[in-house]
């Protein structure tokens, strides 16, 4: 099946205020640049953004922040974005932090159709108010339940038109389990082949979980921070 869409704004049709977006990356390293600019034209408002991190005040979902169309973020790291902060601090903004590997798992058990799992990490601490907990082994256990979202936006370095994906790298990092837990899933390619171009063995994730594929006009992929030695 042909999954190709001409553009980036034919790929985001259907895109609502209010809607639950996966948004992938780690950092500012394989983030959907092209969809996040879209995004922020399209001036969709009240999304909650399920995304690793919040990227910087100029640049991935920094963007949606400041245009203040980020509703409520569940995240992990957000150390970078200065915005966030101010908007965090002030209320403006709902947060939810998650340890970053049950982050992974969350998006990864929603793909699978597991709907809780237990894990020690954030125990004793503030990520634990509210939640069940079970001992398991001795060790106390925090239930977690999984992830979805009503769109999935991943990128990745080569798909294909039937939306298989492989990705370069770090840049690999959350799309592949975010890629499964969206209802309706978004590539955002550097490359696009042919059907049959890519070798099986090296496909990380399959086309059935990708319903739009299109390819990226050109990515940035700026660095966070970019540290250099000096000359001697």
């Amino acid at each position: 099946m042909n999954k190709v869409v001409a553009s980036v704004d034919k790929a985001l049709i259907g895109i609502k205020d209010g809607m639950t977006l996966m948004i992938g990356g780690f950092g500012l390293c394989g983030i959907p640049e092209n969809s996040i600019a879209q995004l922020v034209k399209m001036g969709i408002k009240n999304i909650t953004c399920i995304s690793n991190n919040a990227g910087v005040d100029d640049f991935g979902l920094g963007l949606l922040l400041k245009t203040k169309q980020i509703k409520k973020m569940i995240s992990s790291y957000v150390g970078e974005n200065d915005e966030f902060e101010r908007q965090m601090l002030s209320g403006e903004l709902e947060v939810e932090l998650i340890p970053q590997g049950s982050l992974a798992e969350r998006c990864r058990a929603g793909g699978a159709g597991i709907p809780a799992f237990f894990t020690p990490a954030g125990y004793g601490t503030e990520v634990a108010l509210g939640k069940e907990v079970r001992v398991f082994n001795g060790k106390p256990h925090v239930l977690e339940t999984a992830l979805t979202a009503d769109f999935a936006i991943v990128k990745a370095w080569k798909g294909d038109t039937e939306g298989n994906l492989i990705f370069k790298a770090t840049a690999r990092n959350f799309n592949p389990m975010m890629a499964m837990a969206g209802k309706i899933t978004i590539a955002e390619v550097e490359e696009l082949v042919p059907a049959g171009t890519l070798h099986p063995d090296q496909i990380h994730t399959p086309g059935i979980f990708v319903q739009r594929i299109f390819q990226g006009i050109q990515f940035e992929k700026r660095i966070e921070q970019r540290t250099v030695r000096t000359k001697n």
